[in-house]
């Protein structure tokens, strides 16, 4: 047992901080930690550097999709990050007091900026503390690398092999899966889903999810599907996006007769996993967490606009593990989940094939893991 842990996520969209929450329960169900505490690395930062990692990361998703595949692309250069390391510690004062003040036996981050300052501390000798990395997307990008460090949790052998090539040591490396919330893990029968929350009990149910913050493409979405030959319901989680929510529920109530889709709408939800569990197929972006969560599922994801850097990345491994098929073309998204549907054998084996890439049980791995360094 560690007496004092620190877990460090950035609210840079939504998957960081859902990773720290998976870490924090997996902390507490092994009684791992005296004393526990998950916070965001940005609230110890000024108010216009966290609107610029926060807001302007939306802004750049949003509007500038282009610009952010740059970046991603421009910054992903192994070892050459100082310039932005000092940036980041001129801007983070009041963490790195935090910190210093608390002096954590173990920091867990998940992300990287809260990992490359408190690299940079203990390697001046200002900090003594361990440090786990776990990377929150399938890829390792180079802003995930640290001079110093404990351990690395990733989600793919790929990653570890790319990281042990780029200088970590592969015994420092952890094949554990990106942590999702313990829910996931638990059978939760399809039928009883959709009974419990109002569901066609027989149609094939397709996912689309905005994220908490009811961002993005929905209605984009539901327009292509309503050119399906099959007869399809569609689970549009609108987030905290309640005006998207009401108009769904008043599109829903005046489709057309014939129309192939039942739009059953949902607003913020604490009830994912349940969801996914009644469902046949995932539509949307393919975020780290929210992949993960549905292979722990064994949905099934059809991808669509990933969001150029980490999720093109993360559809390439999707992809190559068969476990998803990819629209780049809206006009043919009904096209090609007819086609989908229509093969059973192929949807089936996708299914297999999450369920052979699964790792439901991430979070949990990962403190047993670090309970079993503590002494090293």
């Amino acid at each position: 047992m560690y007496n004092k842990v620190l877990i460090l996520a950035t609210s840079v969209g939504a998957g960081h901080i859902s990773a720290a929450k998976a870490i924090e329960k997996a902390f507490i169900q092994l009684k791992a930690a005296k004393e526990l505490r998950n916070i965001d690395t940005l609230d110890y930062t000024n108010k216009l550097f966290k609107n610029l990692y926060s807001q302007a990361y939306l802004e750049l998703v949003n509007k500038a999709p282009d610009l952010l595949g740059w970046l991603y692309n421009h910054f992903d250069k192994p070892w050459k990050n100082q310039k932005r390391l000092i940036f980041n510690k001129l801007n983070s004062g009041p963490f790195i007091e935090m910190i210093k003040d608390y002096q954590p036996d173990l920091a867990v981050c998940t992300h990287f900026l809260p990992s490359e300052i408190i690299s940079g501390l203990n390697v001046k000798k200002k900090l003594a503390t361990r440090q786990a990395i776990v990377v929150t997307d399938l890829d390792a990008h180079a802003m995930w690398l640290c001079h110093q460090f404990d351990h690395y949790f990733v989600a793919l052998e790929e990653t570890k092999v790319h990281l042990n090539q780029l200088g970590i040591p592969a015994e420092k490396i952890s094949v554990t899966g990106i942590p999702i919330d313990p829910v996931f893990a638990l059978h939760k029968d399809k039928t009883d889903m959709r009974e419990k929350h109002g569901l066609d009990m027989v149609l094939p149910a397709i996912l689309i999810s905005a994220g908490g913050f009811g961002v993005g493409p929905m209605e984009v979405l539901i327009e292509s599907l309503k050119k399906l030959k099959n007869k399809v319901q569609v689970i549009a989680v609108c987030g905290r996006n309640e005006e998207l929510k009401k108009k769904l529920k008043r599109e829903s109530n005046q489709m057309p007769a014939g129309c192939p889709i039942k739009i059953y709408p949902v607003g913020y939800t604490t009830e994912m996993d349940e969801y996914m569990s009644a469902a046949d197929l995932l539509l949307g972006k393919p975020g780290g967490l929210t992949s993960s969560e549905a292979l722990a599922k064994g949905l099934p994801l059809v991808i669509v606009n990933p969001i150029q850097g980490q999720e093109e990345r993360n559809s390439d491994h999707l992809l190559e593990e068969g476990v998803a098929i990819r629209c780049n073309n809206m006009p043919v998204l009904a096209y090609k989940i007819d086609k989908l549907l229509e093969d059973p054998h192929r949807l089936a084996l996708m299914r297999k094939n999450t369920r052979r890439l699964a790792k439901p049980r991430a979070a949990i791995n990962i403190v047993k893991k670090l309970l079993s360094l503590q002494y090293i």
